[in-house]
């Protein structure tokens, strides 16, 4: 079992920053991919990014490109999101995901999710 807790989450301003944290426990995320998703009440969960365990290389849906960095630290089991240039429609929970890096594999361990709330 793979435990994720985010955190990093609060109220920013638009145009600012904030980097998330997803802190895993249970077990190594050596041989997990990890993913960023977001969820506004009405929709459905959308990922945001993602970050493969077996060569580093990431996916980033248009919305937030060249504005969201996803990175991994194996060695302390975080993955991070870095968001810059926020809008208020980035306002949503953000949750953490991992699954086994195989393909066709599905997203199967959660984070409780973190609010991010983009107003001035």
């Amino acid at each position: 079992q793979v435990q994720l807790v985010e955190s990093g989450g609060g109220l920013v301003q638009p145009g600012g920053s904030l980097r998330l944290s997803c802190a895993a426990s249970g077990r190594t995320l050596n041989s997990y991919a990890m993913g960023w998703f977001r969820q506004v009440p009405g929709n459905e969960r959308g990922l945001l990014a993602s970050i493969s365990w077996s060569d580093g290389s990431t996916y980033y849906t248009d919305s937030v490109k060249g504005r969201f960095t996803i990175s991994r630290d194996n060695a302390k089991n975080t993955v991070y999101l870095q968001m810059n240039s926020l809008k208020p429609d980035d306002t949503a929970v953000y949750y953490c995901a991992a699954k086994r890096d195989k393909p066709f594999m599905q997203y199967n361990y959660w984070g409780q999710g973190t609010q991010v709330t983009v107003s001035s």
